[in-house]
Parts: C-alpha cells; sequence; structure tokens
C-alpha cells in the first residue's frame, strides 16, 4: 500500500524532527529513511521473576533468548500494559488507557465482547494505510470482531471472544480464525504460534516490499499453564524462597486483600493453594494443595517454550537479513503474582501482579545492553512504535515521548509522571462513574483503582470508600511491603501525587477524576 507524496513528506517531516538525524527541510524527493519492521512479542500473565535477566527470580530461572535479546538492546525495569488481559490488548491497539477506549464492552458468554470499529479503531488499520503490512499470530482477546482485512493483511488467530467454548483451550485443541477462515489445529499452541511468525518473517523477508508490524500473541504462560511435552518435569525437585508476606499480615493495605490470598500453610508445614469459592474451569489455575514450589516449577517449564521461540524468530530475522531493519519488543500483556501480598493472579497495583518485562532492541539504533529505570505503560510503548514507524494516529492517545528513554536511557533527566487505570470490565463510556455494587470487584477481586508513577515513587488509590491510599518507595522497597501514606513525613508527598493523579486523569478524559469516592483520612 502506497503513501501518497503529501503524506511521504508529512511523515519524513516526523521522523527527521523526532531524531534529527537530517534537515526537515529536506525535499521529498531525497532518499527517505528506511522505515522499520516491527515485531511486537506479547507473553500473557508473564512475571518478570521468570526471565533470568531480570531480578527477584531464582538462581535456576534460565531464558538464554530473552537474555540474548536484552544484551541487544533496552532492558525496562517495568512495564504497566493492563491489569488482566483484554484491557491490555486494547490499550496497545488504541494507544488509549482502558477509561478511555470507546464502545468496547463484554457481552454475552465470557469472554465475549465487542466495539464499534467507526469509534474505536485500531492502530494496525492506520499502518496499512500508511504502507504498512500488518499480521497478527496467536491469542485474540479484544472482540468477536478480529478485524481481518480492515486492521490486518495477515492473521491466524485464536479468537476466543468468537469461540467461548473453547476458550479454555489454551494450549491445545484450538479454533482458529486463518484469515477469516476457521479450522482448527490440535498441536501445542506456542510451538505453532512461533512456526507461523517464523513463516511470516521469512515470506515478508523475501518478498522485500513494504515494511511490516507482526503482532506475537503467545497464551502461555496462562493457565491451566501447560509446559510442552519436552519441558516436563526438568525443574523437578527446585525450590525458592517464598515471598515475605505470601501468609500476610497486610499492614495498611486495602481490605480486599484478605478476600484474596490464596496461600495456606498446610499440617506438614507446606506453602499451598487453598480452594478458591470460584467455579472450576480448564484455565483454572489455582488448583487445590498444589504446594508453592511446584507452581514455580510449573510456571517456569511452560515459559521455556517461550524463550525458544524468541530464539527461533530472532534466528528466522538474522537468515532473512532482517534483523538490523526491525525493531524486536519482547513484554507481556501484565504480570502475574507468585505468592507476593497472598495472590496467585492479576490485576491487582502490585509490580508483582501487574507489571511486565519490556526489551527493546534494534542492532545499531538502539543502544546495546541499556537498562532504563522508568515505567512505561502501553499507550507510551505505542506512541514509539508509531513514532518510528513514521505512521500518523489521527486521534487523540495516551501515551507519553518515551524515544528519549529508549535511546538515550542513561543520560535523560526524566519527570513526567505515567498514569494507569484498572476500570474492571468497563471501558469508555461505561466508566465515567465509579460503580458501588460488585461490578467494582468483578475481576479478580480487585476494585478500580488509579496508579501514579513519579520517579521512585508509586501512588495508588483504590476507589472504594474508605480505603486507605498508598505510597511505595520502589527503590528501598522494592516489594511494596510497606505503605509510606501514613508516615508523616511523606503526607506531602501523598498529597502532591493525589493531585497529579488526579491532573492526569482529566487530562485523559476520564470521566471519574472529579468524583471519587474519599479515601481514609491520613491522620487519625
Amino acid at each position: 500500500m502506497s503513501l501518497s507524496t503529501n503524506q511521504k513528506l508529512y511523515a519524513r517531516i516526523a521522523f527527521l524532527l523526532l531524531f534529527g538525524i537530517a534537515n526537515p527541510a529536506a525535499s521529498a524527493a531525497d532518499d527517505e529513511p528506511k522505515r522499520p519492521n516491527i515485531l511486537l512479542i506479547y507473553a500473557d500473565d508473564q512475571s518478570y521473576k521468570t526471565i533470568s535477566c531480570y531480578e527477584a527470580n531464582p538462581s535456576w530461572v534460565q531464558t538464554p533468548n530473552i537474555d540474548a535479546l536484552a544484551r541487544r538492546g533496552v532492558r525496562f525495569h517495568r512495564a504497566y500494559l493492563g491489569a488482566w488481559c483484554m484491557p491490555s490488548r486494547a490499550s496497545i491497539l488504541t494507544g488509549r488507557l482502558q477509561h478511555g477506549i470507546k464502545t468496547m464492552r463484554m457481552v454475552g458468554k465470557y469472554p465475549g465482547s465487542e466495539y464499534d470499529p467507526e469509534q474505536c479503531p485500531f492502530i494496525p488499520a492506520q499502518m496499512r494505510k500508511q504502507g504498512y503490512q500488518t499480521a497478527q499470530i496467536g491469542k485474540w482477546h479484544t472482540g468477536v470482531d478480529a478485524g481481518f482485512g480492515r486492521d490486518w493483511d495477515h492473521q491466524i488467530v485464536w479468537n476466543r471472544p468468537a469461540n467461548p467454548e473453547n476458550a479454555g483451550n489454551y494450549f491445545y485443541d484450538q479454533v482458529l480464525s486463518e484469515n477469516g477462515k476457521q479450522r482448527r489445529d490440535a498441536g501445542y499452541s506456542t510451538d505453532n504460534y512461533t512456526e507461523w511468525a517464523v513463516d511470516y518473517i521469512n515470506e515478508a523477508g523475501h518478498s522485500g516490499e513494504d515494511p511490516w508490524f507482526l503482532w506475537l500473541c503467545y497464551g502461555a504462560v496462562h493457565g491451566p499453564t501447560t509446559p510442552a511435552e519436552r519441558h516436563k518435569g526438568l525443574l523437578d525437585g527446585k525450590t525458592t524462597t517464598p515471598p515475605t508476606d505470601i501468609l500476610g499480615p497486610w499492614p495498611e493495605k486495602p481490605s480486599y486483600l484478605s478476600n484474596s490470598a490464596v496461600w495456606i500453610r498446610t499440617s506438614d508445614g507446606t506453602l499451598a493453594m487453598k480452594k478458591k469459592n470460584v467455579p472450576k474451569s480448564n484455565f483454572n489455575v489455582n488448583d487445590a494443595g498444589k504446594s508453592f514450589n511446584d507452581w514455580i516449577e510449573q510456571m517456569n517449564e511452560c515459559n521455556m517454550a517461550i524463550d525458544e521461540g524468541v530464539g527461533r524468530v530472532m534466528k528466522a530475522l538474522k537468515d532473512s537479513g532482517q534483523l538490523e531493519n526491525t525493531i524486536v519488543i519482547y513484554t507481556a500483556d501484565q504480570g502475574y503474582g507468585l505468592g507476593e501480598h497472598g495472590f496467585n493472579q492479576k490485576v491487582a497495583p502490585y509490580d508483582a501482579t501487574i507489571a511486565s518485562p519490556l526489551i527493546i532492541s534494534q542492532p545499531g539504533v538502539i543502544p546495546a545492553g541499556a537498562f532504563c529505570d522508568q515505567p512505561v505503560n502501553a499507550p507510551d510503548l505505542m506512541r514509539y512504535v508509531c513514532a518510528r514507524a513514521q505512521v500518523n494516529i489521527p486521534w487523540r492517545t495516551d501515551g507519553r515521548d518515551i524515544t528519549s528513554l529508549v535511546h538515550t536511557p542513561t543520560e535523560v533527566n526524566w519527570t513526567q509522571p505515567m498514569l494507569f487505570t484498572h476500570t474492571g470490565r468497563k471501558y469508555g463510556q461505561d466508566t465515567m462513574q465509579v460503580p458501588v455494587d460488585k461490578s467494582l470487584t468483578e475481576v479478580g477481586n480487585v476494585p478500580w483503582y488509579a496508579m501514579l508513577r513519579s520517579g521512585k515513587y508509586k501512588y495508588v488509590r483504590t476507589l472504594c470508600q474508605g480505603e486507605p491510599e498508598e505510597l511505595y518507595d520502589l527503590d528501598a522497597d522494592p516489594e511494596e511491603l510497606t505503605n509510606l501514606a501514613f508516615n508523616s513525613q511523606h503526607h506531602a508527598m501523598v498529597k502532591r501525587l493525589r493531585q497529579e493523579t488526579q491532573r492526569q486523569l482529566a487530562v485523559s478524559k476520564a470521566g471519574f477524576a472529579d468524583a471519587m469516592p474519599a479515601v481514609r483520612p491520613l491522620d487519625p
């Protein structure tokens, strides 16, 4: 798909202004900078503690291919892309925070959902219009309409909303939509998705035409967290130290934590999952009696196929001659609690439960082996992708310009705070008011909240009447054990971040910004 002369000129001027590599007044007739391919690799429910180049993982965790990607690029300390699967993906597709995504809604049997593509356009459609081939492979969890022919030139997706009876088949026997036509595949999903991604990369490399954007969405390590047969049992007998507060107490934290805790000490002293009062399903990971060590082993055995997949797609890029002109991004839809604060789930506003790994790499363009201690959200990431792709998004997005964080991560003096919101299963106009009924806690029993990262501090406001505000110093307390909000020395910081959170909510058009439930007073 070709660009008009004006589109080419505007895109080139934007690119040159962004990276300062030439005179932006140069004519469109000059040789244009080559637009990069973009490979966005998305794991599912992946704790950063399952990746060996990140901190706080057991010493026996090994992810050599993901680590190699980090050595070739920038590793971010944290990314916050969504509180759970669907809003994370919706934010990637729209460039907006959950409360700003118009018409998206859950409907019918879970995970049924829908949206109006006229009012809720997706970024890949703009990429297609502005010269990119677009492809998506793997899990689709954002409306029955997967967008083939409008948003995507090529798709092989497991469309969960369109096939709720198959929605628990994360690893085997999936109903797939291949370029709009339904078929079934019995194979192991992680390996399938890798194989299809390699095929696409090789075919795109041979065509030598338009640049491409590929969103590779693994279903692993989401429950039922099933390792490939070749990996089962490889970590038997491995142990790890459980989180300090796996059994509590959780002082000065919101009251819902006591209802979300799933870990108990058994009669023989073993830490194990207790039975939860939830319907049994084939993608429920809360198996009563599973020990903490067995769960950590299972999670990491399941992750091995993802790491192998990263190695295979990187080899395909190199062998096809596309490595130097491809931005590779590795991340996950959100994190997943592995006992921290009593959790074995996502959604809650703690790094263990929602923070994703994030690695961005491109040889010769992005610094190798660098580290960035600033957080990034989904709109930030997509603003960067579109800037590098020279793709203009003709609607308001919520992203900050993180170019300096990616390209000069150790030199930039960064002061911009980062906003993140969780509004349950509600989006857009359905978030105008904070609910007072059970819909407030309809995902993971976690209420709605607004979270702000500012430097080393994290501020959380739970949107329930009378719940405490939370403030954590992530440098001194990375596991978020001590809520500083009620320490008088930090009251000024709490008030400043409270005001900044409300300001950021207003800027992002959150209808509930000026009508949030009252918090517990800081002073007794």
